[in-house]
């Protein structure tokens, strides 16, 4: 059905569908979430009466929602998957957490980052024409094309 902006693809219950599909954690990655939170300070409280689960319901399942009761801030994490339960952590808690993932996303990227490659009997010439010292499309403001890395062989 053609709308203003072009042709619709997606219904809005496929597009929903895969909204959802991609906020989606496994047990194992929601588990190690859960177990950071605790380090991190939160309680752990079980839903463990009929009233605790139906309030657990209410709440958006694995997000944090925060409260201010008293002139303090509380954040909830609700499990109604793995656990069956709510961690609730202060302030501090909150905050230790997110340290927490803010040092794991800079492990990830490190990780993820180039090795230093040494190896002095790598040859770039094997990997054919165009690799070597007259490499087509280098761009001279990139430096030295000369990657340190053995005889190109050209």
């Amino acid at each position: 059905m053609p709308t203003q902006y072009g042709t619709k693809i997606f219904g809005w219950g496929a597009l929903t569908s895969l909204s959802l599909l991609a906020s989606c954690q496994s047990p194992t990655m929601i588990a190690q979430k859960e177990d950071h939170l605790a380090a991190a300070g939160f309680a752990f409280k079980l839903a463990d009466t009929p009233a605790r689960q139906q309030m657990l319901s209410r709440l958006p399942a694995h997000h944090f929602v925060r409260r201010v009761t008293g002139g303090q801030a509380f954040y909830v994490y609700s499990d109604p998957t793995v656990c069956d339960c709510l961690y609730v952590g202060d302030q501090t808690a909150y905050a230790q957490y997110q340290q927490y993932r803010q040092a794991k996303a800079l492990a990830d990227e490190q990780q993820e980052t180039a090795m230093d490659y040494q190896d002095a009997q790598w040859n770039w010439g094997t990997w054919g024409p165009g690799m070597g010292g007259g490499w087509y499309g280098w761009n001279p403001a990139w430096g030295s094309w000369d990657p340190g890395m053995g005889s190109i062989g050209w």
